[in-house]
């Protein structure tokens, strides 16, 4: 009777186990397909921009100077962001594939948000967005790969920016803690809904689709910043509100 109650015990247990398996290969078979659907509709875009223009120049706009320079810069735009996209998977598929090495060393992350900041000057001063640098005076040194974390902070500055309300601002808060930095990008922009956040690192993922393609990128840099600080042995917390803004807090270890 005993040894009875312990089978049965066992295959209640083994019974879980593949009910979980299944579970999570139907959801993986999901994510595939959204993935795959998602991956088609971005990269048809700009493919049915570019044979738009071809055809109409093809068709007779080549010989009318008032139009043929105009589509041929349109079709320049399309063929730039389908580099941006295959770029972004091609550096997505290697982060997933731990085909990237680190390059680690220790360097002043003071220094590095300053350099990323002023690459988007011209673009805050267009959007009316004031970009506030850390308090931190002194240096402040972390063991990571410099080129690495420069695209999280790139990202996560981009998308204060990109979703920013005029006349706001974009700031970096520097934390100095015992055995590591903490990072928080801020905006105080039209935020995130809370029950988009969960799936705000899927790759292609649009909070509101529109509006980001509207203004550019591929939907790809969340993922690839989460996949950068996860190979760092980090994660990244978003804090946001709708209407509010948003909070990007990440570590990055000391030497």
């Amino acid at each position: 009777m005993k040894n009875l109650k312990k089978k049965k015990k066992k295959i209640y247990i083994l019974k879980q186990i593949k009910q979980q398996e299944i579970k999570a290969l139907k959801r993986a078979a999901k994510y595939r397909r959204e993935f795959l659907g998602n991956v088609s509709h971005e990269l048809k875009t700009p493919i049915f921009n570019i044979q738009g223009y071809v055809h109409t120049l093809l068709d007779g706009a080549l010989n009318d100077d008032s139009v043929n320079k105009k589509y041929l810069e349109r079709t320049s735009k399309s063929i730039e962001r389908l580099i941006a996209i295959i770029d972004d998977l091609d550096a997505l598929a290697r982060l997933e594939s731990d085909e990237l090495k680190l390059d680690k060393t220790s360097w002043d992350i003071l220094e590095l948000i300053k350099e990323v900041f002023e690459s988007f000057e011209v673009k805050s001063i267009k959007k009316d967005i004031k970009l506030m640098l850390p308090k931190n005076k002194t240096p402040i040194m972390v063991f990571a790969d410099r080129n690495q974390i420069s695209q999280v902070l790139y990202n996560f500055i981009s998308n204060g920016i990109k979703y920013g309300k005029k006349s706001g601002y974009v700031k970096c808060v520097i934390e100095n803690k015992e055995g590591q930095v903490s990072v928080t990008i801020q905006d105080n922009g039209i935020g995130i809904d809370e029950k988009n956040i969960p799936r705000l690192f899927e790759r292609f993922y649009r909070v509101d689709k529109g509006r980001s393609r509207e203004e550019g990128g591929t939907g790809l840099g969340l993922a690839i910043v989460k996949h950068i600080l996860e190979t760092h042995g980090e994660e990244v917390n978003v804090v946001s509100k709708q209407n509010t803004g948003t909070k990007f807090i990440f570590s990055i270890k000391k030497p």
